[in-house]
């Protein structure tokens, strides 16, 4: 198998990602304009985030911990790889998808219970009957999207990351379409956003299917066996996917307390979440989806020096974006969510509330990357009980946060726990790194671009903060035009500051992303 171009996809990726996720504001805009921060969005917001979860376990925690790092390593034999990783993922894609209907027959029955655990704050009022109908409906988007992730991890293992990075602006294009076509023809609105989301689900399937039948591996489900292959991925996946489990009741804790908050929190801690996932997507996916087959293939080779080299650029690509975005919701939060959000339905007081919310949340932005390019250092040597034990201490730290503080800040408390959680599972994942061997030590070139990374986003941040206040007058005539200035400022300024201190050099990436690794 031929090497996998490193900073190339990561651009890839990321580019892909960026668009999915500008499409995810329109498609948010649409529903903060068509529904507001009312019982509906609410009701959706819970609704979406169920099938999403379960999503999160078998995707990220089943395929791509455990299955790419085996599939990966398949392909670096010689005699009869490919037929042999084939015969692996047909036997994955089978046992998968059983288990995938029989969980969504269940949820069907029990999806009172389900809604009652993520938003209990419901209970007796018009949003618990609405989250459930509303439930049973799109939680069959987790059938299509998991068995679509089998196909992706299928592609990325192999070097080919643009079909499955594309797929996910499916989601997001078919549910804004939706929206627009329902209110133009005066049907329900809300209905027509929660019926298009298993829709969206399938395209996203169909689309990663077929990248992956041209590329050689057409995979054919069969009846389902428990092959001693397939046993040793569950040993792998059943810690990471009790790890996923614990992100997910780190969610489901902060979705509690917003419950029993004030009307609307739910929905402004999912804008805000909207907006820090931008950055954290287009980075954090980036690396996550293309550093761990390389290093488990590198690992699988003995190419030591190769592993520390991607590693290391991974981290240094990771800091290079992610602190100038973190720096900037910090500083100017609220222009940001009045220009993406605040239309319609959604108040000007909606948009405050909800910029708080992303001023917490970019004070964690850059652990929650990092932690995507530490991980597959643990993954890679097929390692996924470590990350666990360090999930359930981030776990700790995010309930007593998040309950303690929900009697003071309210909903607030929710981000502040996610924050607190994140830089604590960081520490963690870096100093249980210590004993793995020299790949995972920083090289002199991140040692010296790290610092000036750090400086030219806080001199972005200081340039940020002083055009704020002065392009006050041009966000009175337009909100647009001062955000478009603003953010235009930001980026050139940031770009600038770096290449002239030296924490990036334009022809060195120019040449990452054309050159092989």
């Amino acid at each position: 198998m031929k090497p996998i171009r490193l900073v190339r996809g990561f651009v890839t990726v990321g580019g892909w990602t960026l668009m999915s996720r500008v499409l995810g504001f329109v498609r948010d805009a649409l529903i903060a304009a068509y529904l507001g921060a009312g019982p509906a969005a609410e009701a959706f917001v819970v609704a979406f985030s169920l099938p999403n979860m379960f999503r999160r376990f078998f995707a990220e925690g089943t395929l791509n911990v455990a299955f790419v790092p085996l599939f990966s390593k398949k392909l670096e034999t010689t005699e009869g790889a490919e037929a042999d990783a084939k015969r692996f993922a047909e036997d994955t894609l089978s046992v998968l998808a059983t288990v995938l209907i029989v969980l969504t027959l269940l949820a069907t029955v029990f999806m009172p219970a389900l809604v009652a655990a993520m938003a209990a704050g419901f209970i007796g009022d018009a949003r618990f009957d609405l989250a459930v109908d509303f439930g049973r409906i799109a939680f069959p988007y987790v059938v299509f999207i998991s068995l679509g992730a089998l196909f992706s991890g299928v592609l990325n293992a192999t070097g080919r990351f643009a079909a499955a990075a594309a797929a996910p602006v499916l989601l997001n294009v078919v549910l804004s379409v939706a929206m627009i076509a329902a209110a133009k023809l005066g049907w329900p609105v809300d209905r027509a956003l929660i019926w298009a989301v298993p829709v969206a689900g399938l395209a996203q399937l169909l689309v990663v299917w077929r990248a992956a039948a041209k590329a050689g591996f057409g995979l054919r489900p069969r009846l389902p066996r428990l092959t001693p292959e397939l046993k040793h991925l569950f040993l792998l996946a059943g810690p990471a996917a009790l790890a996923g489990g614990v992100v997910q009741i780190n969610l489901l804790i902060g979705r509690q307390v917003a419950s029993f908050s004030e009307t609307g929190a739910l929905q402004y801690l999912n804008l805000a979440d909207r907006l820090y996932q931008l950055p954290l997507g287009v980075v954090a996916i980036a690396i996550g989806v293309v550093l761990l087959p390389d290093l488990s293939r590198r690992l699988q080779a003995g190419d030591g020096q190769g592993a520390r080299d991607a590693y290391n650029r991974a981290f240094e690509f990771a800091l290079l974006l992610t602190v100038p975005a973190a720096i900037a919701l910090i500083v100017i939060p609220e222009p940001l969510i009045s220009f993406l959000f605040q239309r319609g339905a959604f108040t000007p007081a909606d948009a405050q509330k909800t910029a708080y919310a992303v001023a917490i949340y970019g004070l964690g932005l850059p652990a929650f990357v990092m932690q995507k390019v530490l991980q597959p250092l643990y993954f890679a040597r097929e390692d996924t009980k470590t990350p666990f034990r360090f999930a359930l201490y981030s776990m700790v730290i995010n309930a007593i946060v998040a309950i303690g503080l929900s009697f003071v800040i309210g909903y607030l408390a929710a981000a502040v726990a996610t924050t607190f959680a994140a830089w604590g599972m960081v520490v963690l994942l870096w100093f249980g790194k210590s004993d793995m061997g020299d790949e995972v030590h920083a090289d002199p070139r991140l040692i010296r671009r790290a610092p000036r990374i750090l400086i030219a986003s806080v001199i972005m941040g200081a340039l940020l903060y002083g055009a704020n206040i002065a392009l006050a007058p041009v966000f009175e005539l337009s909100r647009g035009l001062g955000t478009l200035i603003l953010v235009s400022l930001g980026i050139i300024g940031y770009f600038a500051f770096a290449q002239a201190i030296g924490a990036v050099r334009f022809i060195e990436l120019k040449g990452a992303v054309r050159r092989q690794k």
